[in-house]
């Protein structure tokens, strides 16, 4: 059984959760990357994770690799677009897709206090044209040096700590926005499932 200060621990942690900002990967193949995606989303707070894997198996995570961050998180399976990113529309998630191409919009040029979802691409295609047309807004990381993309993951990180530096700044995103009947629920999850972690 988890003691008081573990379970205060937990409560807090799932208060700061991020509901409304999500992240899509689009049949990224390396294990490595996925796990390091996991870890950055279960730092800053994210929750759910959708794997979505049109041309690709659903890859075999290790949970060692992503120091059991894989625990912390939501993450769905999905192998069609369209089961997804109409439901996320609905929702009001803006549905953005990490591209190599100066002509979208920079991460710095978006608003990610509103709900929003993240896609990023395969480590060699990148994000699929049919993923992009069903996206709201293509976005990219500006870059000065001769290597013109980064690692997935990093990429990944670095487009997720803007949208958590914009919503601490903007305090929209605070403790009281959490549900408290879905906080409760999912904590006795924790407690009783994730406990030996």
């Amino acid at each position: 059984m988890a003691s008081n200060e573990r379970i205060e621990k937990l409560r807090h942690v799932l208060k700061n959760r991020h509901l409304d900002l999500k992240v899509i990967l689009e049949d990224i193949h390396d294990p490595h990357n996925v796990n390091a995606i996991y870890r950055t989303c279960e730092a800053i707070g994210v929750m759910d994770v959708i794997l979505l894997y049109i041309n690709k198996e659903f890859p075999d995570i290790k949970f060692k690799s992503s120091a059991s961050a894989c625990k912390w998180i939501d993450i769905h399976k999905f192998s069609n677009p369209i089961d997804i990113i109409p439901k996320l529309k609905e929702q009001g998630h803006q549905i953005y897709s990490l591209v190599l191409d100066e002509k979208a919009k920079t991460i710095y040029d978006i608003d990610w206090t509103k709900p929003s979802t993240i896609v990023v691409g395969n480590e060699h295609r990148g994000v699929s044209p049919d993923m992009q047309r069903l996206s709201t807004q293509n976005i990219y990381i500006p870059m000065n040096g001769i290597i013109e993309s980064l690692n997935v993951s990093v990429a990944t990180a670095v487009t997720l700590y803007e949208a958590f530096r914009q919503r601490k700044i903007s305090k929209k995103h605070s403790e009281n926005n959490i549900d408290s009947e879905w906080l409760e629920k999912k904590l006795q999850d924790w407690i009783i499932n994730r406990s030996e972690f």
